[in-house]
This record gives C-alpha cells, structure tokens and sequence, in this order.
C-alpha cells in the first residue's frame, strides 16, 4: 500500500547558479516537477510514495529515473518515450527570489503519456492521488490524466490537487480555466496559490474568490498559499490563518508550494479529514509553512527538501 500516488510531470529545471569568467549565466541541471516535489516531501516525512509519468529515452530521463529511487519514490509508474525528449525549463530568478520559466515541451515527453499505460494497480492500493493541471495541457495525457482520476475516485482514494498555473504552456487562458475547474470538481483537498485565485476568480478578496470556487467544488479543505504573507485554510465554515517563517536567505523559490502541499498530505495521511479542529489545522500550516521557508534557500525542489528535525526547528525557533 502506498500512501500517495501522483501523476504528472517529471522534468529537468535548469536553475541560474552563478556566473562565468564570460559573465554569461550558469545554469544547473536540477531534477523537478510539480507531483514529484510533492511526493520528494512525503518521502522526507516518512511516507510511501509511487509516480505515475513519461520521460525521454534520453540521458535527462535516465537521470530523472535515477533520481527517484535515489529519493525513494517507487518508480515502476515512469514511462519512457524513445522518440520525444524529456521536458525542459529554464528558470530564470528575479531579485525577489521569484522565477520566470521558459519551457522547452511542444512537445515534450511528460505529455506523451498514453491511458493504456497507466498502471492502475499503484492507484488501486494508494490512500491519496495527487495530480496538477499540467498534465492537462494536451492529448495523450491530458485523457490519460483523467481516467487516472476517475478511477481513483471510483476507487474511493482521496483525491488532492494543486492547478500550478504556468500560463505559457496553454493555447490560451479558456483551456487552462477549464482544466483546472475540471480538477477543482474532483478534488477532495485543494492546494491553490494567491494569484492562482486572482487569475480564476477575478477578485483580489480571498474570502471571496474561495467563495466562488465552492460553487464549483467538492473539497473539503481548501488551503491557500500566500508567499511571504503565510497560508490560509477554509474548512467547513471556518477560516484558519498561519503566518509565514520568513527566512533572509531566500535564493531560489522553485518548489515551495510543492513543499507546501507535501506537509498538507503528510498531516492529512495523518489526522484524516473529518472533525479536524483549528488547532490541528493551524499546525498543519505552520508546518507547510516552515518546510517551504527552508526549500527557498536551496537551489532545486527534489533534492532539496527538508528532514522533519529542520522543519521542528525552524517551528520551535520562530513559533509565536
């Protein structure tokens, strides 16, 4: 039995790390991917995690195969394409420690993913399916990704999501909306970023935007991140916020909402998602929270995830 499966993509991000003697940029291969940071996280707390995607037969997808059982991820799900390469970005880090990505995926092999491929069994004997809307963004994998999720529905696996907006790898913005209310309606626990709901809902009130998201949502927790201001869960009726672990060594924020969402599942894995209380809750984000603060002074998001001591540290050292 495994605890979380996830599908999606596995990529390399090529991350700026220092300058040359020419003064050009440096760019460091970094093994990535939304689900698998995700899953990376999991593993760091203890848990039994699978992925469930598509790589190039190539030396990038090799090393990101490798990269998975190095982390403990059970890596029988990954698929290998002999004639399309594994999916690139190139991330670029602004002065705040933010990131623009330039993607190299038309196509790429993380979107090659047939339905017949899918291993049903790693979802069949899963207690979490998690899946972003990248996965969405074309055939195969876009009817690939949603039998995945309508068998584990089917199957009773609680279902979590995150949308990871990258607007630059849709057609346009109608398709991207579509997809991630597509996954909203299936989900039960929703991982969803500030500017996320601005693009979605139009409003700049949360409280608000969530409001318009319940219309359409079958979550029963819904939690928001909100970069250097904390994170906010909605649950029942309530509202719980959690403030931030600001850290002065910011340098690079690629997998911090996937961080994020990794402490959420660990802590829904343990206390379930029925009559959990506002302090339950609270911890839960203080403790995503701090995980995310410490992956942002780490260059990548796989290899860079925190042990549970730092993330106790970090809480026990700046806990209000």
């Amino acid at each position: 039995m495994y605890d979380v499966v996830a599908l999606g993509e596995l990529l390399i991000d090529f991350i700026e790390n220092g300058r040359s003697e020419q003064n050009n940029p440096l760019f460091e291969a970094n093994p990535g991917g939304a689900p698998c940071n995700v899953l990376a996280m999991l593993q760091k707390l203890g848990y039994t995690t699978a992925f469930i995607g598509k790589v190039g037969n190539d030396a990038f997808g090799r090393m990101l195969g490798e990269t998975l059982s190095k982390v403990g991820i059970v890596s029988s799900g990954l698929r290998y394409d002999k004639n399309i390469p594994t999916t690139l970005a190139i991330v670029h880090n602004k002065l705040d420690g933010d990131r623009e990505f330039s993607f190299y995926r038309n196509p790429g092999a993380d979107l090659m993913l047939q339905e017949q491929e899918i291993p049903y069994d790693l979802i069949e004997n899963c207690k979490i399916f998690h899946f972003g809307s990248l996965s969405m963004t074309a055939d195969p994998v876009k009817t690939a990704t949603k039998a995945a999720v309508e068998y584990a529905k089917k199957a009773g696996k609680i279902i979590s999501f995150d949308p990871n907006l990258r607007e630059s790898l849709w057609n346009n913005q109608d398709e991207a909306a579509a997809a991630i209310w597509y996954g909203i309606g299936q989900c039960d626990v929703l991982k969803i970023a500030d500017n996320e709901i601005r693009w979605l809902t139009g409003e700049d009130n949360f409280d608000k935007g969530v409001e318009i998201i319940r219309e359409r949502a079958t979550a029963v927790l819904i939690n928001v991140t909100l970069g250097k201001e904390g994170s906010i869960s909605y649950y029942g009726n309530r509202k719980i916020f959690a403030e931030p672990f600001l850290s002065g060594h910011t340098i690079d924020t690629t997998g911090a909402g996937d961080t994020f969402c990794g402490c959420i599942l660990g802590d829904v894995l343990k206390y379930g998602l029925e009559n959990l209380s506002d302090r339950q809750i609270k911890r839960m984000l203080l403790k995503a929270n701090a995980a995310a603060s410490i992956v942002t002074t780490r260059k990548g998001a796989i290899y860079s995830m925190p042990e549970l001591i730092e993330i106790d540290n970090v809480m026990c050292g700046n806990m209000r």
